[in-house]
């Protein structure tokens, strides 16, 4: 469903336990950054009134969650303050093909990659902490559905522009990029390290 590429999670199981607070503050900047690719989108694509009410959306939801996380921190008395960004978005950015019409297959696409990892990565994380931190545990589970759910709307969107094989040859394509990316990791403890 989600359209990833195994990958092994132990380097990052491992960043969780010795800084979950990088990881919580870094949470933090991707749900506002998922907000920013999907107003970036519709600046892009105004003329699309379909991907322009589904960004809104999402636009909403992603800045519902980066409050939410904004609280939890706040509740952990955790200072919320800028960081060095992991190599993971800016890689996978590189892989969008310039011209038109792929570039549009490829920013949709992308981003539902980033949200189906990041869906991925609630799970893991969710289940990891369960009994040591049921609260924080029982937040990433919740956040499971709506992760999921950007997922699916970023490729039906997709759909809108390319034919569904080409949607779904470019996915994985784009998919075992992400996973390379992914697999390399980074010293930086963030949510996609």
């Amino acid at each position: 469903m989600l359209h990833l590429q195994p990958i092994c999670h132990d380097a990052w199981l491992k960043q969780v336990d010795e800084d979950l607070d990088q990881i919580l503050i870094d949470h933090a900047y991707c749900e506002r950054k998922a907000a920013s690719t999907a107003m970036a989108l519709i600046n892009a694509y105004t003329e699309d009134r379909d991907l322009c009410r589904e960004m809104k959306r999402i636009i909403e939801e992603e800045l519902e969650h980066f409050e939410m996380v904004l609280e939890i921190l706040d509740a952990r008395q955790i200072e919320f303050h800028r960081l060095t960004p992991g190599p993971y978005g800016k890689s996978l950015n590189e892989c969008i093909r310039k011209r038109e019409p792929e570039r549009i297959l490829d920013r949709l696409l992308v981003a539902s990659l980033i949200e189906a990892r990041s869906c991925e990565r609630f799970s893991l994380l969710a289940k990891h902490v369960s009994q040591r931190d049921p609260e924080l545990s029982v937040f990433y589970a919740g956040l499971f559905e709506s992760e999921a759910r950007h997922h699916t709307t970023y490729v039906q969107l997709a759909e809108k522009y390319a034919d569904r094989n080409l949607v779904r040859d470019r996915l994985n394509e784009l998919s075992h990029q992400e996973a390379e990316i992914i697999s390399a990791g980074s010293s930086l403890p963030r949510m996609h390290s």
